[in-house]
């Protein structure tokens, strides 16, 4: 039995997910002491965290205040995109902004 789906339907690129081109998102409330960005410094409370794989191998992080508009780029950002993927960079991000102390991209994640 097949899936039909009227015709013009978007399909999703599940290439793009298997390589980690799509963006993770998540919103957290960031730990005591924040999180460092390149613009402006500690923004504290709560956070919109992305990540997205780039082609180089290495991974981008924003920041914003959760409902924002202004993005900012989380200190350490682009890093090397390790090999457990974007999935596992994601999350190590997302712990540190939780952990606050202006928090910044970890410089290692395995």
């Amino acid at each position: 039995m097949t899936d039909h789906q009227p015709e013009g339907t978007p399909q999703p690129d599940h290439g793009a997910v298997q390589e980690g081109r799509v963006p993770l998102t998540d919103h957290v409330k960031a730990g005591p002491g924040g999180a460092m960005t390149d613009e402006v410094g500690v923004i504290t409370g709560d956070v919109t965290v992305t990540s997205e794989a780039g082609p180089d191998g290495t991974a981008s992080v924003r920041i914003q205040y959760t409902g924002a508009e202004e993005w900012y780029t989380l200190t350490g950002s682009p890093a090397p995109l390790p090999g457990g993927g974007l999935a596992a960079f994601h999350r190590h991000v997302v712990e540190a902004v939780q952990a606050g102390g202006a928090a910044e991209v970890p410089a290692t994640i395995s």
